[in-house]
């Protein structure tokens, strides 16, 4: 009887460890395994500075309900400068975060989002909603408030991708109080179709990821609800079929001239007239949910989300979108919100009071495929090309441009926990050369056309 019985806890411990080894809550985290830090720029400076904070995960413990990430909060892209007169640098967190492994959906009152954390990205950076804190005081005719709140009233509030532009850093992020955190899509600037900000011109840093039409963006992070969060493409149909397309906001830009009433009807303080100023868009009341939008399957819900299958779930899941524009400049609400799909649950944790266990990459069963999934960007290129490799989970990959001879023209690396690695070309003959990726033990090569 007692052998019976070890021999059936034995399996039910190696079935709860196979089960959390693919689920992706567990396994689709940057982790630090090289000690790669983190590095900052400073105005004026486009040589980075090296820290002496670890870069990106460092630890994943899981239970039978939650997952426990350990972060620094520092990306191992380069952050800074913040050119708008923010003092502050991106510091370590040293956060512990508590993520259900369970999300549920919220059936009553849909929860707000709030000023500071809404979510973790999968290297271990805070996710902020659309607001920087500052609002409309009616009483003063003027904006007030801060990074995480103020003094403002709270009815017209000022949307931080807007406002704070000239304040991002290449990979779009900024931090408040030393929590260095994206609103938005956390693609560098100067890969996006339309380039909305030159800051990438002397601060050339990767973002999280690079946006591929072509195929399903990877999985970026969680929300504080525990549910995914992806980049800005997606299956079509919720089923998985359709093909590969752009995930779309539902939310527009009202048809206003004046800020007197909520887009519901309701009246409320006035806030300043749309002008070059305070322009339609500068405030998140400026936007209006549009209900029929969510009838073609492309569009998102009030959340910016909606259930579907992805790579990683292929039985479907809750999702939200990092949604874009056509030319990929980043669309409100940005990644999640106003309010949250699920029942918020995530919570920043100082101790881990459960057992738990160690989650190593070595040891999951999506970490040692040969196959790198790996994106060239753009292909015809002119000046700088874009070579990106998914979530890498092990060390570190060498970069190669090799011309139709096989001569070596360039060689640079991907580190572990970064995605990105840039390539100049300025200066080379027009012609083909192939992009080349190893890490010594596996390799692919892509063919790429200069112009």
């Amino acid at each position: 009887m007692k052998k019976i019985c070890y021999t059936t806890l034995c399996l039910l411990l190696l079935t709860l460890q196979l089960s959390a080894q693919t689920n992706p809550a567990i396994t689709k985290w940057l982790i630090n395994t090289t000690n790669i830090k983190g590095r900052h720029y400073v105005a004026g400076n486009s040589t980075p500075v090296n820290d002496n904070v670890s870069a990106n995960i460092q630890q994943v413990q899981y239970s039978t309900n939650y997952v426990y990430v350990s972060a620094t909060g520092i990306p191992s892209y380069i952050t800074g400068p913040f050119q708008d007169g923010n003092p502050s640098l991106a510091t370590n967190q040293n956060s512990i975060f508590k993520i259900t492994l369970n999300p549920v959906q919220n059936t009553g009152t849909p929860t707000n989002t709030t000023p500071g954390n809404i979510g973790v990205f999968s290297n271990g950076v805070a996710l902020f909603d659309y607001r920087d804190g500052v609002s409309w005081k009616t009483s003063t005719n003027a904006m007030a408030g801060g990074p995480l709140g103020g003094q403002g009233d709270g009815i017209w509030n000022r949307d931080a991708v807007v406002a704070e532009k000239v304040g991002f850093d290449c990979a779009k992020g900024h931090p408040a109080m030393g929590n260095y955190h994206h609103h938005q899509n956390p693609s560098a600037f100067n890969l996006d179709l339309a380039i909305a900000s030159n800051v990438c011109d002397l601060y050339l840093a990767d973002g999280l990821y690079l946006i591929d039409s072509s195929k399903h963006s990877p999985l970026l992070g969680f929300a504080y609800d525990g549910f995914p969060i992806y980049g800005a493409y997606a299956y079509k149909n919720v089923d998985g079929t359709g093909g590969v397309v752009r995930m779309k906001s539902s939310y527009s830009l009202r048809n206003i001239t004046t800020r007197t009433h909520y887009a519901n009807g309701n009246d409320v303080s006035d806030g300043p007239a749309v002008s070059t100023t305070y322009p339609l868009g500068l405030f998140r009341e400026d936007y209006e949910y549009n209900t029929t939008s969510t009838a073609t399957p492309d569009y998102l819900d009030e959340h910016n989300g909606r259930f579907c299958v992805t790579p990683e779930y292929p039985n479907g899941i809750y999702c939200y979108f990092s949604t874009v524009t056509e030319s990929w400049n980043s669309a409100y609400p940005y990644i999640v919100g106003p309010t949250f799909y699920g029942v918020r649950s995530v919570t920043k944790v100082t101790t881990i009071s459960e057992p738990v266990t160690n989650y190593s990459p070595s040891t999951g069963i999506n970490s040692t495929s040969s196959i790198l999934k790996l994106t060239v960007y753009p292909n015809p290129v002119a000046d700088v090309i874009a070579v990106q490799i998914e979530n890498i989970q092990q060390g570190n990959y060498t970069v190669d441009l090799i011309d139709l001879s096989g001569k070596l023209i360039s060689q640079t690396n991907i580190y572990q926990g970064s995605t990105i690695a840039y390539i100049e070309t300025t200066g080379l003959a027009q012609g083909e050369y192939f992009i080349k990726v190893s890490n010594g033990v596996s390799s692919e090569s892509r063919k790429i056309i200069l112009r």
